[in-house]
């Protein structure tokens, strides 16, 4: 059997791009996509080209981008017109193959092998792709082309914008090696800092390290990272079709002001509870394990976890249980600038079978089901008026920035 051809396509500039698009006199000056100005999500959500070559980054704050390029106009992020640039990209990839996967909103992977009698090679496909999204859509993309995902991906960041890429077999190691480790897919900042403790900076030091050491330093992910560096990454490319199963829903919030004392932490809980119940209920799931993320204002985190004895769905029981993980983990006196909220290790509702205990099951059995019809109501409510329809009491008129939260998480196999 040859090796596959896998294309990884990224558009360049999304966000900024798309702006570019709505308002082309945005393409005339340097621009970035950033969060609220006057917010603590103030950063850099994307830039322009002409931005760029003010040397303005991507995730560096306002001020930073501002003091290095004082005309840099600053742009609101439209996150509907994303997700909308983003399935007329998709579609036009499913005119070539049906094995699309996207990784985010702005890059997919596509599995191109039993297309190439039909349209060429991959640098043709990629070619055509090029042309085709930057005539028909108004957006530019840089291509990888290679026989693995691996390699795809670092083909489409090794040139930008508007620019192809191919790493094959015979030639991987000239053009990949050379590269810095940090390059590779799944090496984090983590993974980075303790490598380059290692002494192991390129891809190429990586691919020549011993792979027995490389466990014993970093467990599993040395062993797939050393396969990734010697070309050997075979996963698939999923396609359309296939269900993408969700394996955890969460919701996390960076709040107007710290959080302060347990009526301050009791507040942001309950709202980030209520819509992660909602989610869950929603795609007749419930969850085994609870996730709390707290964040401070100098951005430490810590993340905790607690297995549950029996899976919920109910916001009441998220609440509590994420409470109570709040007061064990974490110093109440302590400000609270950010947390999230996951449920993980979800099951279905056939998957779900409540066994009542001795003594008090039959009465908590009970009293859940009153709180199911409780807060199924409540989403009946809100699905006939709204998110907003109703909510607990303690909501209205708080000065910590809930309403409308952000989007769910939701994190897939």
């Amino acid at each position: 059997m040859g090796d596959r051809t896998i294309l990884h396509c990224d558009c360049n500039g999304f966000y900024a791009s798309v702006e570019c698009i709505l308002r082309p006199e945005l393409k005339n000056v340097p621009m970035a996509v950033c969060g609220d100005p006057d917010s603590r999500h103030g950063i850099i959500l994307a830039k322009n080209e002409l931005a760029k070559r003010c040397h303005v980054q991507t995730a560096e704050t306002i001020w930073q981008a501002k003091r290095k390029c004082p005309e840099l106009t600053l742009v609101p992020p439209h996150h509907e017109q994303y997700q909308k640039y983003s399935r007329i990209v998709n579609l036009i990839y499913q005119q070539y193959t049906d094995l699309v996967e996207p990784f985010g909103i702005d890059e997919s992977w596509l599995d191109i092998t039993g297309s190439e009698k039909l349209f060429g090679d991959g640098r043709t496909i990629a070619d055509t792709l090029r042309r085709r999204i930057r005539e028909e859509v108004g957006l530019t993309i840089s291509v990888g082309v290679s026989f693995n995902k691996v390699f795809a991906k670092l083909g489409s960041d090794y040139k930008k914008p508007d620019a192809t890429t191919v790493i094959d077999r015979e030639h991987f190691r000239g053009l990949v090696w050379k590269l810095p480790v940090s390059d590779l897919l799944f090496v984090g900042k983590s993974v980075g800092t303790e490598l380059q403790k290692m002494a192991i900076t390129t891809i190429g030091e990586l691919a020549a390290a011993d792979r027995d050491w490389l466990v014993r330093r970093l467990g599993k992910i040395g062993e797939t990272l050393h396969d990734y560096a010697n070309g050997l990454d075979n996963s698939p490319v999923r396609s359309i079709y296939e269900e993408r199963e969700v394996k955890s829903v969460g919701n996390g919030m960076t709040f107007k002001r710290n959080l302060v004392g347990l009526e301050d932490i009791r507040l942001g809980v309950l709202s980030l509870t209520d819509q992660v119940g909602a989610r869950l209920r929603r795609r007749g799931v419930q969850c085994l394990t609870v996730q709390v993320t707290i964040r401070d204002p100098n951005f430490k985190t810590i993340s905790r976890q607690r297995t549950l004895e029996s899976p919920t769905s109910l916001a009441k029981e998220l609440a509590e249980i994420s409470l109570d993980i709040i007061q064990h983990e974490w110093d109440l006196r302590k400000p609270i600038r950010m947390l999230t909220i996951t449920a993980n290790n979800l099951v279905t509702a056939e998957e779900t079978g409540e066994q009542m205990t001795l003594f008090n099951g039959e009465s908590r059995l009970r009293k859940k089901e009153k709180q199911e019809k409780l807060e199924a109501a409540l989403d009946s409510i809100r699905g006939k008026y709204g998110k907003e329809a109703i909510g607990a009491a303690g909501i209205l008129g708080n000065d910590i920035g809930i309403g409308f939260l952000p989007e769910d998480k939701e994190e897939n196999s």
